[in-house]
């Protein structure tokens, strides 16, 4: 019993850790930009958070069961699904990237600071992950 709680822990550190980076960067947006600003956006920093909580929770339930069935693949599906992830980020921003509409840039700016606070929490658990093996 204790060996699947261990198992698991990485899930539960993302998802701790995306709270907290949630809590403080909306903390950040509510005394940087007016709400005004903040409602325009085409995708609000709640649903960010919820796609990108969901997309690294994925990543690491699969880099979980490969580490137990092949530890020498773990960081090529890390990258693979990474890559994946990127696109449809990209995918998503796409919209965004096109307009010209200053009032966007915040958007942007908003949009790639929750890609690269997941990215580095995902990169940090995986490595805890590949390291526990050795």
């Amino acid at each position: 019993m204790i060996k699947m709680k261990n198992k698991y822990k990485p899930v539960l550190e993302v998802f701790l850790l995306a709270l907290v980076a949630f809590i403080i960067h909306k903390t950040f947006l509510h005394f940087a930009l007016s709400s005004l600003v903040e409602q325009k956006f085409r995708y609000s920093s709640p649903l960010l958070y919820l796609f990108f909580t969901i997309c690294s929770l994925a990543i690491v339930l699969v880099l979980i069961n490969m580490n137990e069935k092949n530890i020498d693949s773990v960081g090529q599906t890390f990258l693979l699904l990474t890559c994946i992830k990127m696109i449809i980020s990209y995918v998503l921003l796409h919209p965004i990237l096109q307009s010209t509409i200053q009032l966007l840039n915040p958007e942007k700016i908003n949009f790639f600071i929750t890609f690269a606070v997941f990215l580095t929490i995902e990169t940090v658990v995986t490595v805890r992950i590949l390291n526990k093996n050795q």
